[in-house]
């Protein structure tokens, strides 16, 4: 057995692509596993750019034995001299569990992110509402009132290596209408702007303005956050990612009267599903309690049942914590089906993680 970096390669379909269509099937059939649908997944078309970006470093990798692929995963972090954590993920197939393939990479994973100077290391895991009815204590952040059983197989697994819940998101879904959302009422002092897949050229640097204040201004409970450094050339890049991948995006936000992009939201449109994930949403600190969130997203809302009207769901993920946020989904219609569980680890010396 043996775990390999799999080469990110410049196209797909060709021979050097191969080992990377692998990688992404793999995370796609353990995906699919998990939530009964691959509403949740990406195939190689969205993922290739993604993994190409220059502002997002990403390795992945694969678990082989022989030839056979038995689990993969993916480090990534921001590459800024401010930055401190890495995201680690991975998955192994339900017919190779229990063998120690799930500590092999993870310790992989910690290696690669130390050698690039991470010393806060996050992951995740998703438990669908089935899955939540199992008896014992109960793990929950600081923050926020749900909580995940601690005798769950995924929250044992990160416990065990020292990883400790950070946060937990509530991931809900909506079941679109036509013509279900209202038009969002006057906001005094700005103005609601919609567009898909390109920002205004007079927007694009108040918009990243914006996308700057995400990472900073969302609710973190107990994780360590790092900073992303937005300007009108990561905005066009990350378009320019989407258009690759044949994946829809749009964007609604309100604008202040100095030209301020004072809260926004995105919602993306995988090419290969019939629904659609909300991507950011934020309202700038300086600009919250004058309903923004609700105004911005009722406009996306709408934008998407003209551009869209094939997308039957809307996923979103938010903070536990995040009570107005929250309340905002519920207004709309969202209805829980999951809490994805953050776990984090600061390490301050060598990796001591088991491997096979």
């Amino acid at each position: 057995m043996r775990i390999e970096r799999v080469h990110v390669p410049e196209r797909l379909g060709t021979a050097g692509a191969r080992r990377f269509e692998r990688y992404v099937d793999l995370m796609r059939e353990v995906e699919t596993g998990l939530w009964g649908n691959d509403d949740l997944t990406t195939d190689a078309r969205t993922a290739l750019p993604r993994y190409r970006s220059e502002y997002v470093r990403r390795v992945p990798l694969l678990a082989l034995d022989g030839d056979d692929a038995i689990g993969a995963a993916v480090v990534e972090w921001e590459p800024g001299e401010d930055a401190e954590t890495a995201i680690l993920y991975g998955v192994v197939p339900a017919a190779r569990r229990r063998l120690g393939i799930g500590s092999w990479l993870l310790a992989e994973c910690e290696r690669i992110a130390l050698d690039a100077g991470r010393r806060v290391l996050i992951s995740w895991s998703d438990h669908p509402a089935a899955t939540l009815e199992v008896d014992g204590p109960r793990l929950a952040a600081s923050v926020g009132d749900a909580v995940v059983p601690a005798a769950d197989p995924r929250a044992a697994f990160f416990t065990r290596h020292g990883y400790a819940l950070g946060q937990v998101e509530r991931m809900s879904v909506l079941d679109v209408g036509a013509g279900d959302v209202p038009e969002p009422e006057p906001a005094p002092g700005y103005r609601l702007v919609t567009w898909s897949a390109h920002a205004p050229d007079e927007l694009v640097d108040a918009y990243a303005a914006a996308k700057t204040r995400m990472a900073l201004d969302v609710p973190a409970a107990d994780l360590t956050i790092d900073p992303e450094h937005w300007d009108a050339d990561r905005v066009r890049t990350f378009e320019g990612q989407r258009a690759e991948s044949g994946d829809g995006l749009l964007v609604a936000a309100a604008v202040a009267e100095d030209g301020t992009v004072a809260g926004y939201t995105e919602l993306e449109l995988p090419h290969d599903k019939s629904c659609a994930y909300q991507g950011d949403t934020l309202v700038v600190a300086a600009h919250r309690g004058r309903g923004l969130g609700l105004r911005v997203k009722q406009a996306n809302h709408r934008a998407l049942a003209e551009a869209a009207p094939d997308r039957t769901r809307v996923y979103t993920w938010n903070a536990d914590e995040n009570a107005h946020m929250l309340a905002i989904n519920v207004a709309l219609g969202f209805r829980t089906a999951a809490y994805s569980a953050a776990w984090q680890r600061r390490v301050d010396g060598g990796v001591p993680s088991e491997t096979l």
